[in-house]
């Protein structure tokens, strides 16, 4: 994400205030001094967040690679001659024209035919370009070089409409000029890449897909090669496209789809796109992504690429789409707000039903003062107050935490579990959930602490959904670095499973503003998740096979295998005081979770071949931050 759409959001009368102080002379003078300090302060952050002097040089050699990769998705990616003769000599079991629709209004010539040259070269043949020509009197270039095109090539379809119908009306206007199977959506001032049809023709054929996007990248107008963003995305996501439209660009779909949900619907201008997607992904019976980009997205000055305030109506529209879209399909009236991240990346907040009972499941052995602040902090902190407490005491030997289970006995919605066994998570919970009388279980580690009061509220809001399973918070270290904003299984050292930006700060935005969204996971952890009791009933609970690593993940990967939806939402925040209970994984702790983590990949070895639906396949499994694989 640029960082002109990070601050997009930013008041007004703060700039204001910033544009004042920069404009004076100690402003001016201190400059010299100000970009010191900061140096110094970005070294010690990248000492602290990579381990060191050693991490920091690996960490500057991968980024270093990964700029000279970045080059690789531009130009150097289209076909050679070879490549060509073999992508358009592809014979497909199904004839499929594809109508690529393009609503033109007062397009600079250049940017014009660079979009027409894009759709020429194609490497599958079996396409119509509609244009509808919105211009104003000034701009009649526009027409001469499309009727121009027209004369050259008898698949491209031109339109001249008499009085500009706005976005919405005028890509109407190309709707009705289609004639194709499937439809695809281009900016009048974006470029294709010259195997984006062939690419989608092989997805519809091979899947059946009556819904396929692509990624995408943004470039520097006029250079195809300036790459300022890349944007992978991950597989259909659909709690994602409603907080972010991240599907975006390119997207072809089956016409047919347009019979159940209608054209474009002028009131929301702007955010026109985002409004069709989130309908027809709703009625596609198969939505398929293709981690490829094959889309480039110019960036100028007038263009959203380049600030969203170039178009501020796009703001409301977005929200008003994501609202109606909520209301109609699901009969919910949800409010949609902007994030710190951008203002159309938003925060879904949906309106919980009735008073359930949550049960909250919490491990422990000894530390009494971790377990004081973690219940003090609950009791203290916490909005939601139909809850209750089950603390699963597991072989404790001090007499510090047998008298604060006392004090713990006085209040009327706690309780004191014994567990007698030798330590094993995974029977330590299953046992505590017999205890428990909620429609909702929240397992929880004694050495976290609520940061966000309404930090139930915000995830029960998504576990009362029927589509999903288990819902997990934001988890911060004591030095506020992340700890837990959701799990890619594969990612790490092991193969098995990592936690996403890991250690980044508090504070950022995460990858295309992912921190500051809720969004679909394969897997949150259990050290603050929330699921129905019927879930976790229909899924046989926790594995005990699994006894101190990676049964939270493979208790998702079987929520997920039920057809349920895993969330990760940033807006529940705990401190998560990691390992400090039962000590850093070493010695026979660490072979211990060695086996775990064979028996892990043994047992899920078809899904992780297949790669996490939610983590491109274009990341790195080296690292947590989203890195260039390479």
């Amino acid at each position: 994400m640029s960082k002109e759409h990070s601050q997009a959001d930013l008041p007004a009368h703060r700039d204001k205030r910033f544009d004042s102080v920069r404009g004076t002379w100690y402003w001016k003078a201190s400059k010299p001094l100000r970009v010191i300090v900061h140096f110094f302060l970005r070294i010690r952050n990248a000492y602290i967040h990579y381990g060191g002097l050693k991490g920091m040089y690996k960490r500057w050699k991968q980024k270093r690679g990964e700029a000279v990769k970045r080059a690789d998705f531009g130009t150097k990616s289209f076909p050679d001659a070879l490549q060509r003769q073999k992508e358009s000599g592809t014979v497909f079991p199904r004839k499929i024209k594809f109508s690529i629709l393009v609503p033109l209004y007062n397009t600079p010539e250049k940017f014009l035919r660079e979009m027409i040259d894009s759709v020429r070269n194609q490497t599958y043949e079996n396409w119509e370009l509609c244009l509808a020509d919105g211009s104003d009197e000034k701009h009649g270039n526009v027409q001469e070089v499309c009727e121009q095109y027209g004369r050259e090539d008898g698949r491209i379809i031109y339109q001249k409409i008499e009085h500009n119908l706005g976005i919405s009306g005028n890509t109407n206007v190309c709707f009705s000029m289609a004639t194709g199977d499937f439809i695809g959506l281009f900016d009048h001032d974006d470029v294709m890449h010259p195997s984006l049809l062939y690419e989608c023709m092989k997805v519809i054929c091979e899947e059946d897909a009556d819904y396929v996007y692509t990624d995408e990248a943004t470039f520097t107008s006029p250079n195809l090669d300036d790459l300022i963003v890349l944007h992978f995305k991950p597989d259909y996501s659909p709690d994602n496209l409603r907080a972010n439209n991240y599907i975006c660009h390119f997207s072809v779909f089956d016409a047919a789809l347009l019979k159940r949900t209608g054209l474009f619907r002028p009131e929301y201008d702007g955010s026109q796109d985002h409004d069709m997607i989130l309908r027809l992904t709703e009625e596609a019976k198969n939505v398929r992504h293709i981690p490829k980009i094959l889309y480039y997205w110019r960036s100028h000055p007038d263009s959203v690429a380049a600030d969203i305030n170039a178009k501020t109506y796009a703001i409301d529209a977005a929200k008003r789409a994501v609202h109606d879209h909520m209301r109609d399909y699901y009969g919910v009236e949800v409010e949609v707000e902007s994030t710190r991240a951008f203002p159309t990346i938003f925060q879904v907040r949906y309106p919980i039903e009735e008073n359930p009972l949550i049960s909250i499941v919490i491990p422990n052995r000894d530390h009494e003062a971790d377990l004081r602040r973690c219940i003090t902090s609950i009791l203290e902190k916490s909005t939601w107050k139909n809850f209750e407490i089950i603390i699963v005491e597991n072989n404790s030997r001090e007499q510090s935490i047998r008298n604060y289970y006392k004090e713990l006995e006085r209040i009327p919605h706690i309780r004191i579990a014994v567990y007698e066994g030798d330590f094993n998570y995974s029977k330590i919970n299953n046992y505590g959930v017999t205890f428990t009388k909620g429609e909702y279980l929240l397992f929880l580690n004694n050495d976290t602490e609520v940061i966000t009061p309404d930090w139930m509220e915000q995830m029960l809001m998504y576990a009362q959904r029927k589509d999903v399973g288990a819902v997990g918070a934001k988890l911060y270290y004591a030095d506020n670095t992340i700890q837990h904003a959701g799990v890619v299984i594969g990612l790490g050292a092991h193969r098995s499973a990592g936690h996403t930006h890991y250690k980044m700060p508090k504070e950022h935005l995460g990858y295309m503003g992912r921190l500051c969204y809720a969004q679909d996971m394969t897997a949150v952890t259990a050290a603050c998740l929330l699921v129905k009791r019927s879930v976790y009933e229909e899924v046989g609970g926790l594995d005990e096979t699994f006894t101190i690593a990676l049964n939270d993940v493979d208790f998702c990967l079987k929520i997920r295998r039920q057809g349920y939806l895993n969330i990760f939402t940033p807006f529940a925040e705990l401190y998560h005081y990691e390992s400090k209970t039962r000590g850093m994984e070493e010695g026979e702790k660490m072979c211990r979770y060695e086996k775990e983590c064979a028996h892990f990949r043994e047992k899920w070895k078809e899904e992780l071949e297949a790669g996490d639906p939610y983590y491109n396949p274009n990341f790195s499994l080296d690292y947590s931050d989203f890195t260039l694989r390479f």
